[in-house]
């Protein structure tokens, strides 16, 4: 039975089960409530608002384009703002991956990716090509949508919609912390994550496999998990000696969050398609886009039939791309990425005293893109029942300091697992930084004192 805490209006709010405050305002790394409460923002929403709320060069800049043009359908017409952030995106973009098909989301990018995979196929080998099967991860988050989370490895989030998704494969996870074949080091596990891409290959047969999509960091699945960088250069060989397009998902981990302006670039390989949203407006707009290399763009688009059979009104839209564009601008202007770098390295540092209390299981992340695990036992790694909601308890807990976290579950097995995001703007101070930590070490020994 719900516990209809949500306010009572005409919104079809998300959990009826939660009390939502009214925010009346953002600045900076701040969110300010109706009642006169502030808070700093720790996750950045959803790891969106990366170089904070309230910018008024954006505001400015908003109203000006929406008087000159607010929206054309990219069937028909182009804008210069348009071309301008699909330039200043690809060169952003690691090697050759030079083509921005635009969107209005990351659930939308990666279905975007799933078809510009199969369609690359069929524009290579014909109509009977029976290359599309798109091989994902458990514990991995590619979207909502029916296809983006047929590659959804979060059994939570399928269960009701089960009837209805592709029945995609799933390989094991680079989740050396809770890796499945008793791997000592990350390198490992790595290792072993990798062969697993090809063991499912042969499996399912390359003949099937269109590609195989993955994240650079992982996002609300495990936060802050990430591989050794043997694990890219290995999925990079195998994808290629068995003819399956790599797609990197970087909508949550893309545009400065971990410190490099994608996340792959901490691994050292191109792939064929990455997909992107989130840090690419920084909240001040909807918008995502899937970028292609030039082998896949060249094999739809100049090769064979010039026309992606794919579309959304809102696919293209100029006042949403000149809004990105001017973030970027923004970004590279003030030194944010390196900024990202700089900070995350000094948390993840300051962090390390966390492990003092005993919920704490593991601390991991690159940049400002951090993961905490929490566990009622560190030596055996054993998780809380979920009846005893850690990850809500240490968010009411984090609230009650000013802080807001981005809290998740289910990474043990489908159920039991609890965890939280620390993802605040990429353009958080280190003085900010101290703050937010206290305020994190605050919550965390309130729920140590009330839990145990």
């Amino acid at each position: 039975m719900s516990l209809n805490k949500a306010p009572k209006n005409n919104v079809f709010y998300r959990n009826q089960n939660w009390y939502y405050p009214m925010i009346e305002k953002g600045e900076g790394i701040y969110l300010y409530d109706a009642d006169g409460n502030k808070y700093i923002d720790g996750c950045a929403g959803s790891a969106v608002a990366n170089i904070g709320h309230g910018n008024k060069e954006i505001a400015a800049f908003t109203k000006e384009h929406m008087e000159r043009i607010a929206f054309i359908h990219l069937s028909r017409w182009t804008v210069d703002s348009i071309e301008k952030c699909a330039q200043k995106v690809a060169q952003w973009a690691p090697g050759d991956l030079n083509h921005v098909y635009f969107v209005s989301g990351g659930s939308e990018s990666t279905e975007t990716a799933m078809k510009m995979a199969r369609q690359y196929f069929v524009e290579r080998d014909g109509n009977k090509s029976t290359k599309w099967k798109v091989i994902s991860k458990w514990n991995s988050f590619h979207g909502n949508t029916i296809g983006s989370l047929s590659m959804t490895g979060i059994t939570g989030r399928r269960k009701i919609y089960d009837p209805m998704l592709i029945n995609m494969p799933k390989i094991e996870q680079f989740y050396h912390y809770r890796n499945p074949w008793g791997c000592e080091t990350l390198e490992e596990t790595s290792i072993k994550a990798a062969e697993a891409l090809e063991i499912e290959i042969l499996r399912q047969g390359a003949d099937n496999i269109a590609a195989f999509i993955t994240e650079p960091v992982v996002g609300s699945a495990a936060p802050g998990v990430h591989p050794d960088k043997v694990y890219f250069k290995m999925v990079r060989e195998i994808c290629d000696k068995y003819d399956v397009l790599l797609i990197i998902d970087e909508v949550m981990a893309g545009f400065g969050r971990t410190g490099k302006k994608f996340a792959i670039e901490h691994f050292d390989i191109i792939p064929d398609i990455v997909t992107c949203a989130k840090g690419m407006s920084c909240g001040y707009t909807p918008i995502g886009a899937t970028i292609c290399t030039d082998k896949v763009f060249d094999t739809i688009m100049v090769n064979g039939s010039g026309h992606f059979v794919h579309g959304h009104t809102y696919a293209g839209n100029p006042l949403s791309a000149g809004i990105a564009n001017k973030v970027i601008e923004i970004m590279e202007r003030e030194g944010y990425v390196e900024n990202a770098a700089k900070q995350g390295a000094y948390l993840i540092e300051k962090m390390q005293d966390l492990y003092k209390y005993p919920i704490v299981g593991e601390i991991r992340g690159k940049g400002l893109m951090i993961g905490l695990e929490f566990v009622k036992d560190q030596d055996t790694k054993e998780p809380f029942d979920v009846k005893e909601n850690i990850k809500g308890v240490l968010t009411n807990k984090c609230l009650e300091e000013g802080l807001v976290i981005y809290p998740g579950g289910g990474s043990v097995d489908g159920v039991r697992g609890d965890h939280c995001l620390i993802a605040p703007p990429v353009n958080i101070t280190k003085e900010e930084v101290d703050l937010l930590f206290d305020k994190l070490e605050a919550g965390i020994k309130k729920t140590c004192e009330e839990m145990i």
